[in-house]
């Protein structure tokens, strides 16, 4: 039985992945709205549409079907409903409530977009109040049949007058409260108490106990001020201050709330029409298009399709659970290990959040916090991006050849003329947005003009066209894939609030650049270390948030620009996505290939390492410095992109053939040289008391890195002329997909595995 994976905590509705179907077919997950997604057949007739997908009797019905709907399972927001409260006469009610408010949600998001000039707070108040209903609504107090009771229904009816009653007093009593600000009286602490505690609720609901746990360790640190000895101590604040300052200054309704009102929603509604419009479809069917039929195909495809969806998309698990249906069946048909396949489609995903022109929330919350235009960060952003997803590419092909995996059917892949005659239309939008936002068009703007772009296209084609119960739909999608992002950012904004409260962000900076005496690598770990920490019970976002309020000011104060740092910090923060203990892209996908979540966890930490080795590049090198004189970006880039391959190389202990202890050595040694440049160039100042310019030990690493490759094409090409390397693997003759490599990782599965040989590339 196939693991289910947590709850939803990243910005994405909640998915829960089933048992796989059969060995060739894979399993059939549920989908985000909670429908069945087909796979691609396993009898060699390519994908195919799944059942929910009307047959259009154009183009658009050979592509690959990721959008996982079934028409049998009703609409939207009665399957939504129904995994609440089950088929009952009830869960209809509910569903056309969920359908009401969901509506209510994204005409009002519209609104606010379209018409300048609605005051922020409301703006918030408003969305938060919608958020929080849907959740007590939907999402269940308890688990199993007392969810669905009775008493149940009882307590989220009271938490949801409980909600309306908190949001509307602040607008009802708006002017009140302005005259007597910082002189509240009774009334306002309670119901910012009661506030708190319906968030706190809500994000137990949505994002987890551990959430609520960390927000309630702030509060508590606040309180006992005075009592904490050391630099940590500070003057305390009473439960009135931390309730007023929590609900009616810069606490739950703070910016980071606002970003999600602002700018987050326009893109979430973008992803939801391109997944109904079959837009989705069309990416992962021209990334196997692209490269399926290379050594490795599949999961290289899986790369390249999660990388295109996850740019418009900006969610790891929505990604997961939205592509991983097609690609981990096709990826294990081949002679991937689930587990690898599972990981693969992880890391992939999670790659989508830092890849513009559509990145994660934390990259709007980014631009609003450093003042920076959205268009910019977007520019420093694309190059790491790209090497990210360009170092999986070498992970992917690597294993492909360490374990002797085939290729894939011609029958298993689409056509390029069939893709692009079926969903070319669908990169207009995409051009557009990307060109607007380069133009420094606002993006809520710009996500509007790509929506209205996207609703053009789709409604001139059969294949794309919406009907009203589609767009029905699409607001339900939308307002469910918010409820997590919202509810996590509103509650992170306790945390902001707590920290500004006690000074606390001042303190740690200050302790985090004296305990490592101002060394910049040792304080880049200690962020790395604690954004792992984070990662088990935060989703991204929030752990963003709350590391760019603690390490950034250190991470300046070490010379570094302040885009740099927090961008640093906006990549830590993914790993939460694919790190063990909690890895929440890791245990979606392992619950779509029937995989052991903890391997599947380790699969997606070893293929994320750029998370880790690229935030250094950009704290060493001019990697970001887009600004800059292009010699030294180039320089940061080829530099870059050795030291990366180099590194994978010795990860993995392989490359076009295995690598003897000496090389990896050696390869270990290129990477370090070339990453941390200036580290050793101040070692051999203080050791040696010789100045040597960091470009040389950059250098020195990338001319090792290139002979060692070097040496591998060299000993590859001999071994093949002697024999010593067998032919490919025939069109999907891969090792069985659940054999499992010998200890050392040097066996591989099918013949060529049995042969102790790499297939050829």
């Amino acid at each position: 039985m196939a693991e289910t994976p947590p709850p939803e905590r990243d910005d994405t509705p909640t998915a829960d992945p089933a048992d796989p179907a059969d060995a060739q077919a894979g399993p059939s997950p549920e989908s985000r709205a909670g429908a069945p997604a087909d796979l691609p057949a396993g009898d060699g007739t390519g994908p195919r549409p799944g059942r929910g997908r009307r047959r259009t009797g154009t183009s658009a019905d050979a592509l690959p079907d990721v959008e996982g709907e079934d028409g049998e399972a009703g609409p939207a927001w009665r399957r939504i409903a129904a995994a609440r409260w089950g088929e009952t006469p009830l869960a209809a009610a509910v569903g056309a409530v969920v359908l009401v408010l969901a509506a209510a949600l994204t005409l009002f998001q519209l609104y606010i977009a379209l018409r300048a000039g609605f005051d922020a707070r409301q703006q918030r108040l408003i969305h938060l109040m919608f958020i929080m209903v849907l959740v007590f609504l939907v999402k269940p107090p308890l688990k199993g049949s007392a969810g669905r009771s009775v008493p149940a229904l009882v307590l989220d009816l009271a938490l949801i007058a409980g909600t309306v009653a908190v949001s509307f007093y602040p607008m009802v009593f708006q002017a009140e409260l302005a005259s007597r600000a910082g002189a509240y009286t009774d009334t306002d602490w309670i119901m910012g108490l009661a506030a708190m505690l319906l968030l706190l609720e809500a994000t137990r609901r949505t994002v987890g106990m551990v959430m609520v746990v960390m927000v309630a360790v702030f509060v508590f640190y606040a309180w006992i001020g005075p009592l904490v000895p050391g630099q940590f101590g500070h003057s305390g604040a009473t439960i009135q201050r931390i309730a007023t300052h929590s609900y009616l200054g810069d606490g739950i309704y703070g910016m980071t709330l606002g970003v999600v009102v602002t700018f987050v929603f326009v893109f979430i509604l973008f992803g939801a029409l391109l997944s109904k419009t079959g837009g989705g479809s069309f990416f992962v069917g021209l990334a196997y298009v692209l490269t399926g039929r290379m050594v490795g195909g599949p999961a290289k495809g899986a790369v390249l399709g999660s990388a295109l969806m996850g740019s418009v998309s900006g969610s790891a698990i929505a990604n997961v659970v939205s592509t991983g249906p097609f690609t981990i069946p096709l990826m294990k048909k081949v002679g991937y290990r689930k587990h690898d396949a599972a990981g693969v489609e992880a890391a992939a995903s999670t790659g989508g959040q830092i890849l513009p022109p559509i990145m994660g929330a934390g990259a709007f919350i980014m631009a609003e916090r450093t003042g920076i235009p959205y268009a910019d960060i977007v520019k420093v952003a694309i190059i790491p991006a790209l090497m990210y997803f360009g170092v999986m590419f070498l992970f992917v092909d690597i294993l492909a050849r360490k374990y002797g995996i085939g290729l894939a059917k011609d029958s298993d892949l689409p056509s390029l003329g069939t893709v692009m005659k079926a969903g070319w239309h669908f990169l207009a939008p995409l051009v557009l947005l990307v060109v607007l936002l380069l133009q420094y068009v606002p993006p809520t703007r710009a996500g509007l003009y790509a929506c209205g772009a996207l609703l053009v296209v789709a409604m001139l084609r059969a294949g794309s066209r919406l009907s009203p119960r589609d767009f029905l739909e699409v607001f339900v999608l939308a307002a469910n894939s918010t409820l997590s992002v919202s509810v996590a950012c509103a509650v992170a904004g306790i945390i902001v609030g707590m920290v500004g409260l006690t000074g606390l962000g001042l303190v740690f900076s200050d302790v985090l650049v004296t305990a490592f005496a101002g060394s910049l690598l040792l304080t880049l770990l200690m962020v790395a270390l604690a954004s792992l920490v984070m990662g088990i019970g935060l989703p991204v976002t929030a752990s963003y948030v709350v590391l760019a309020v603690l390490a950034v000011p250190a991470l300046e104060e070490l010379g570094l620009a302040v885009i740099v740092a927090h961008m640093i910090v906006y990549w830590y923060s993914q790993d939460s996505n694919v790190t063990p203990p909690v890895a929440f892209a890791a245990f979606a996908a392992a619950g779509i290939a029937n995989a052991s979540p903890m391997r599947s966890g380790l699969s997606a930490w070893k293929f994320a390492k750029g998370l880790y080795l690229i935030p250094v590049l950009m704290a060493y090198s001019a990697l970001m410095a887009v600004e800059g004189p292009v010699s030294n970006l180039v320089v940061a880039v080829l530099s870059g992109c050795i030291a990366l391959a180099v590194a994978a190389m010795a990860l993995e202990g392989h490359f076009l053939r295995r690598t003897l202890l000496g090389e990896r050595l050696a390869l270990t040694l290129a990477a370090v040289l070339v990453m941390i440049a200036p580290e050793w160039s101040a070692l051999t100042g203080a050791v040696l008391s010789v100045s040597v310019d960091p470009d040389w030990f950059v250098l020195a690493g990338s001319v090792l890195g290139v002979v060692l490759i070097a040496l591998q094409v060299v000993n590859h090409r001999r071994d093949k002329a002697r024999g010593a390397v067998p032919a490919p693997d025939a069109p999907g003759g891969g090792g069985a997909p659940e054999a499992e490599p010998a200890p050392g990782g040097g066996a591989a599965e099918g013949s060529a595995g049995r042969a102790g040989a790499p297939a050829s590339g």
